[in-house]
């Protein structure tokens, strides 16, 4: 029977003693991710159980659970505000407008990506200047423009200006993503005799999801929560969205908590459901390039 050396002794007993410090490690990590996910949930939470509260209960108790869960509030609050016209004009111009960002992104970043042409750098920097103006610099002379030809009080009013301020960000990502993209792919399908709108629809395309998801929600969270824009830009009632219909609660006088905690918390579930839905998207395409083979 052999005894154990003591080499063997010290490196059992480090191996035992490094595990403790993982699993620890890992607990800490556990319960400081948990502790910010509550912290970044909260407001989120506090905001669906004040629109069951009376305005009384806001006023006494903002952080409590309300006596009476009201759901007469979402009733009430979809019907003052016309939120199924503001729904509905949402709807349509945050759909165009997110589609014409994409098809435009993409096709911008595939032509900046996989051609060399002379001026490329210089085409590149000039959609890179678009992030650097302030969009609400902007108001006045669009009004004017707008103004001028005609199209204030329509959806294009609103379409144009969110697509154009939004196609910088959406080409500077997918340009970054598709440069991962190898130059073989390509070579292969021009072989198999894939065009360039081939190669663009069924393998960059489809290659892109990732990046295209990402730019999609940022897009989508801009239009669908725009208020100024649509405030200068759109005076027919019957044209409002959704963050316009939700200021009528509001006057110089007073504010109405429970209907406005209501209306929000409806305007709110679209843009959860949309993250929910492309989430996997959104981190494949955070995590892209992040490690390479």
């Amino acid at each position: 029977m052999t005894t154990p050396s003591i080499s063997a002794v010290q490196s059992a007993s480090s191996g035992g003693l490094g595990a403790g410090l993982r699993k620890l490690r890992g607990s800490l990590l556990s319960v400081g991710l948990t502790i910010y996910a509550v912290v970044t949930l909260y407001p989120l939470i506090w905001l669906f159980i004040s629109a069951f509260k009376t305005n009384e209960e806001f006023y006494s108790r903002p952080f409590g659970l309300p006596d009476v869960w009201n759901w007469s509030n979402y009733a009430r609050a979809w019907e003052v505000a016309d939120m199924g016209t503001a729904f509905m004009n949402s709807v349509i111009v945050t759909v165009i407008a997110l589609v014409i960002t994409l098809v435009m992104g993409a096709l911008c970043a595939y032509v900046i990506s996989r051609f060399q042409f002379r001026g490329k750098l210089l085409v590149l920097g000039t959609f890179m200047l678009g992030m650097l103006i302030p969009i609400h610099s902007t108001l006045v002379p669009l009004f004017i423009l707008m103004n001028k030809i005609d199209i204030l009080n329509t959806y294009a009013a609103l379409i144009l200006p969110y697509t154009a301020f939004e196609l910088p960000i959406a080409i500077f990502v997918c340009v970054a993503y598709m440069n991962n993209f190898p130059k073989e792919i390509e070579e292969a399908a021009m072989i198999d005799g894939s065009g360039y709108w081939g190669i663009f629809l069924r393998m960059m395309l489809p290659l892109s999801l990732p990046a295209l998801a990402t730019v999609g929600i940022l897009a989508f969270l801009r239009y669908w929560n725009d208020f100024s824009f649509a405030l200068v830009f759109i005076s027919d009632p019957g044209l409002k969205t959704l963050p316009l219909s939700l200021s009528i609660f509001a006057t110089g006088y007073s504010t109405d908590y429970k209907l406005t905690m209501a209306a929000m918390a409806l305007a709110v579930v679209p843009t959860i459901i949309v993250y929910l839905v492309f989430q996997e998207q959104v981190m494949k395409g955070m995590t892209a390039g992040a490690v390479k083979g």
